[in-house]
């Protein structure tokens, strides 16, 4: 059958609804309306009076990931129509309000007749614990760090550092660890600052401090107060930025704020503005010794690299708080993560990590193939490095981030083509370890697996051979 959007609209809200026990949100509605349409996150939030970072971070993540649990597979933006299709076809007797509501834009959503008590649990009533409803559909916890995460979280002006490469997870974990804090009843912001325009807010610090005031109300859907506060000439940025967050975002509830700060590294390569903002970002940790106001505030700082930058020591937030390296997978939690993707017991997990260790993306890239496309896993990895293989896009990705830097191509041919771990340049090892395709120890760098040392090797030797021709 074909679906339509009021039906899909409809199965969403009726498969929430048996697996939380509430009923699809009005911006979950949009946002389902607008990856129906097609739009992106910009356009969503735009037409829905919302920051792209809320609808797409705060809300947009969660959706998905709440309908994946719900409908028992991974659906996402781009891939849940069939999923609704198959879970309505599976139902019966799914209710839904006149077409015209969807067609002609009404915010009304189609609202289900409430089931019986033995349709929709009573969450409240469940002896079950909170948390366990906010594990993504899949997700392997990497004890202790979760719950390290969440305790230090819960205490009165917390400082948590999280560092890992890309595609390590850390948004999952501070998505997790964020929910269980909202269960706790304590507010949470999450702000990426890979949503900055980094021409524009990267190069003037009142810009920047003013975008992340803008935008931290946004998350917490308080409106947009700055000219309230805001006295640049008077007595700075820095200072108007404080009382910003201390007298109106942190005044606005007895509720504890924790605010998350995703992708902090991306300012390290603005002197202008980092030793500024870093600074800043200590002071407010430091003033919850003395001021009962910001006990209120707990920081989660996140970041991809190893901190090169020279600071203060007395002014940097990376020396002071909790520190959290967000591991490779081990093998049996590498094991567990076939299971969730229902990947068959024969698949040799250990071979496979020969290749892409505990790369917790790799792993799930090629879980996903093994179970949509029945390919062998020895086929799968002789193609590994290949532009026929899985992988492909993702290292055509990293190469395009190196290709047309000779300084960094240099850089990592050494790395690459080294039989044991050699020195490299601060700003390179920033770069490449950011990217993921390398592993730091102190000052010394390797590759990071033998996927990503057999590629660059091929990708290095054909640049070389390009510009020695005459």
């Amino acid at each position: 059958m074909e679906l339509e959007l009021e039906q899909a609209i409809a199965a969403a809200d009726h498969a929430i609804a048996r697996h939380t026990g509430r009923h699809l949100s009005d911006i979950e509605t949009k946002i389902l309306k607008g990856a129906w349409q097609g739009l992106t996150y910009d356009q969503i939030a735009d037409a829905a009076g919302y920051s792209d970072s809320y609808v797409r971070r705060n809300v947009g993540v969660k959706f998905w990931r709440v309908l994946s649990q719900a409908l028992g597979e991974t659906v996402s933006k781009t891939s849940f129509r069939e999923s609704l299709r198959r879970y309505l076809k599976q139902q019966e007797n799914i209710p839904m309000t006149p077409t015209q509501n969807i067609v002609q834009g009404s915010d009304v959503r189609p609202e289900l007749n409430r089931p019986s008590t033995n349709e929709i649990p009573d969450v409240a009533a469940t002896n079950a614990p909170a948390e366990n409803s906010l594990l993504p559909a899949r997700y392997v916890e990497r004890p202790p760090t979760e719950q390290v995460c969440f305790e230090a979280l819960l205490q009165p002006g917390a400082l948590v550092r999280i560092k890992a490469p890309a595609l390590m997870g850390k948004t999952q974990l501070m998505e997790y660890t964020l929910d269980r804090l909202a269960a706790q009843d304590l507010r949470t912001a999450f702000l990426s600052f890979e949503l900055a325009d980094r021409h524009v807010h990267f190069s003037n610090l009142d810009r920047f401090l003013r975008w992340l005031c803008i935008n931290l109300s946004l998350e917490l859907g308080l409106p947009n107060a700055i000219d309230d506060y805001w006295d640049e000439a008077g007595v700075g940025s820095k200072v108007s930025c404080t009382n910003y967050i201390e007298q109106y975002l942190l005044a606005s509830s007895d509720r504890p704020l924790v605010l998350c700060l995703d992708d902090v590294d991306l300012l390290f390569p603005y002197p202008d503005i980092y030793a500024d903002v870093f600074g800043l970002l200590r002071s407010w940790h430091e003033k919850a010794r003395r001021r009962k106001r910001w006990q209120q505030m707990r920081l989660c700082i996140v970041h991809a690299t190893d901190v090169y930058i020279q600071l203060n020591i007395n002014q940097s937030p990376f020396n002071v708080g909790i520190p959290i390296e967000l591991p490779d997978f081990t093998l049996s939690q590498a094991q567990m993560l076939a299971n969730q993707y229902g990947v068959s017991a024969d698949v040799d997990i250990p071979l496979l990590m020969e290749w892409i260790g505990g790369h917790p993306y790799l792993l799930e890239l090629t879980f996903e193939s093994l179970k949509r496309l029945g390919q062998p896993l020895d086929q799968l990895l002789k193609e590994a490095p290949t532009e026929a293989g899985i992988f492909a896009s993702h290292l055509r990705e990293h190469w395009l981030g190196v290709r047309d830097n000779p300084d960094l191509r240099l850089t990592l041919h050494q790395v690459m083509s080294a039989s044991q771990s050699v020195p490299i340049e601060s700003v390179h090892a920033y770069q490449l370890q950011r990217m993921g395709v390398i592993r730091l120890q102190g000052n010394l760098a390797e590759p990071r697996c033998r996927l990503y040392r057999s590629y660059f090797i091929t990708q290095l030797a054909a640049t070389l051979i390009r510009v020695n021709e005459p």
